[in-house]
C-alpha cells in the first residue's frame, strides 16, 4: 500500500506521481546514485503496472542548465530524433521533480564480457555520432546557449563549475589547472554540437549487447564535440571496459561513422578539462559535507580525480611523473578504531536495505580516514612543507599556509618552472590518494586506457 511506503520526499511527491501515473504508488525505493533519484512503480486499476525512475533538485529552480529541468527537456527534444533515451512521462514545476521512463538494461559495463562490452561500445558510438550530427538549431533547446569559438566552447563549462568556489578552497592544483586550461585552448573546431556533458560507461543502459537507453543529461550543453570525447576517458577510467585495445578503435569508428575527425591532441586537452571540472565542482561538495549527500562517494571522487588530473596534465605535456615513497600506513590502537569495529562487525550486519547498509557502510569508510588523518597525516604533511619550500624558497608555518603560499607563487608564475611544479601537484596528489585510501578503494587501481 503506498502509505506503508517509507520516503523522505516532499510534501505532495507522491501524490503527483500517482496522478501522473494513473494509478497509486505502489513501489518506491531511493537509488544509489550521487543525484537523488528513486525508482517508482505506479499499479493502475486494470493490474498494469508503470515503471518510472523519479529525478528531483530539491535546490534548484529550474532556471538555465545543468538541472532537472534542463534535463527533462534535452531528453523530450530527443526522442524523436532516434537517439535512445527515456521519455519524461511529467515534470512538476514547483517540485523541479522529473518522471522518467524506466528503462531496461544494466549499467555496469566494466562486468560484462568483453564481447558483449565491443559490441555496446560499437552500439554506443553510434548513438554519439547520431547525437553530434543533430541540427543544434532544429532542437528548441533555447535555454541553453550556443558558443561560436572554440576558446567559448572550451571554458564554458569551466567558468561554470569555478563559479562553484567563490572562494570557499584555495587549492595549487586548481590554480595551476585551470591556468593551463585557459592557456591551452584547441584551436580547431569543426562544428558546435549538443553533447551529453557526462558521457560513457555507466551513463548508458545495455541490454543483449546493445545500448537500450542513455541516462543522465543533466550536464548537456553545446559545445565542441571532442568534448564528449574527453568526457569519455574520464568515465571510462572509472568503469574500465576496453582492458586491451584502448578506446581507439571505437573513436575510428565514430569517424567512419560520422565522416569527422577526432582530434586527439583536443582530446587529451579536453580529457584535463573534463577532470578539472569534476575537481572544481566535488571541492565544493566536500567542503559543504551536505549529510544528505554520498560523502563517501564524493571524497573518493575528488582525490582520485585530483590524481588522474595531474596524470592527464602530465600527458598534455609530455612529462614523466614519479610516484613519490609513501610511509608506512600501520595503524595504532585508537577510539576511532572502536567505532569502526563496532559498526561494522555489530551495526551493519542488522540493518536492512541496500540504501541504509550503503550509508551505514560508507560512513564507517569516512570514520576510517579520520583514523588516517590523525595517525599519518602528520607525517605527509611535514613532506609536504619540505617538498613545498623547496619550490618556493622558503618554508611555512602550516601546511595550510604552505599551500596558499605556492598558491599564490603559481598565480605570480613564481613557483619553478611548470614540469616541476606539475610533479609536486601529482606526489601530493597520490599522497592524499593515500591519506583517504578506505574510500578511495571503492575504485581501486584506476588508469587511463590508450587512445590512439
Amino acid at each position: 500500500m503506498a502509505e506503508e511506503l517509507k520516503h523522505d520526499l516532499p510534501d505532495g511527491m507522491t501524490d503527483w506521481i500517482a496522478e501522473a501515473g494513473g494509478g497509486r504508488v505502489t513501489h518506491l525505493k531511493r537509488h544509489i546514485a550521487r543525484r537523488e533519484a528513486w525508482v517508482v512503480d505506479v499499479t493502475r486499476s486494470d493490474g498494469s503496472v508503470a515503471e518510472y525512475f523519479l529525478r528531483l533538485d530539491r535546490e534548484g529552480d529550474g532556471s538555465g542548465t545543468h538541472s532537472v529541468k534542463s534535463e527533462a527537456k534535452v531528453q523530450t527534444a530527443l526522442v524523436e530524433t532516434g537517439m535512445k533515451v527515456p521519455a519524461i512521462c511529467g515534470w512538476n514545476e514547483d517540485l523541479q521533480a522529473a518522471l522518467h521512463e524506466r528503462m531496461p538494461g544494466r549499467a555496469d559495463l566494466d562486468n560484462a564480457e568483453p564481447e558483449e562490452q565491443a559490441s555496446v561500445l560499437e552500439d554506443f558510438i553510434g548513438q554519439l555520432a547520431l547525437l553530434h550530427s543533430l541540427d543544434p538549431d532544429s532542437l528548441g533547446l533555447d535555454h541553453m546557449p550556443v558558443p561560436t569559438t572554440s576558446a567559448e566552447c572550451a571554458l564554458g563549462e569551466v567558468d561554470f563549475v569555478e563559479r562553484f568556489l567563490d572562494g570557499m578552497v584555495t587549492d595549487p592544483l586548481y590554480t595551476f589547472s585551470l591556468q593551463w586550461i585557459r592557456n591551452h585552448v584547441p584551436e580547431r573546431l569543426d562544428r558546435v554540437s549538443l553533447l551529453q556533458g557526462d558521457t560513457g560507461p555507466a551513463n548508458f543502459m545495455f541490454l543483449n549487447g546493445r545500448v537500450s537507453a542513455i541516462v543522465d543529461w543533466e550536464w548537456a550543453h553545446f559545445g565542441d564535440p571532442m568534448e564528449d570525447f574527453g568526457n569519455i576517458c574520464t568515465r571510462e577510467f572509472f568503469c574500465p571496459s576496453t582492458p586491451d585495445e584502448g578506446l581507439g578503435p571505437i573513436f575510428r569508428r565514430y569517424q567512419e561513422l560520422s565522416g569527422f575527425p577526432v582530434h586527439l591532441d583536443s582530446v587529451r586537452y579536453y580529457r584535463v578539462q573534463q577532470f578539472v571540472r569534476s575537481i572544481v565542482s566535488l571541492a565544493r561538495i566536500t567542503v559543504i559535507n551536505d549529510p544528505q549527500m554520498p560523502n563517501g562517494m564524493n571524497w573518493a571522487y575528488r582525490y582520485i580525480c585530483e590524481r588522474a588530473t595531474c596524470e592527464a596534465l602530465a600527458d598534455a605535456m609530455g612529462i614523466e611523473l614519479e610516484r613519490p615513497e609513501l610511509p608506512d600506513d600501520e595503524m595504532a590502537g585508537s577510539l576511532e578504531g572502536v567505532v569502526i569495529a563496532n559498526l561494522r562487525d555489530e551495526v551493519l550486519p542488522a540493518v536492512e536495505g541496500d540504501y541504509p547498509r550503503h550509508r551505514l557502510e560508507h560512513a564507517t569508510l569516512l570514520v576510517e580516514c579520520l583514523d588516517r588523518q590523525k595517525q599519518i597525516g602528520p607525517q605527509l604533511a611535514a613532506i609536504e612543507l619540505d617538498e613545498i619550500a623547496a619550490l618556493i624558497g622558503r618554508r611555512s608555518d602550516t601546511l595550510e599556509d604552505g599551500l596558499m603560499d605556492l598558491d599564490k607563487a603559481i598565480q605570480d608564475q613564481d613557483a619553478g618552472n611548470e614540469a616541476d611544479v606539475l610533479r609536486y601537484l601529482a606526489r601530493r596528489a597520490w599522497r592524499l590518494e593515500y591519506l583517504w585510501k578506505p574510500v578511495v578503494d571503492l575504485f581501486p587501481g584506476r588508469t587511463f586506457s590508450r587512445i590512439d
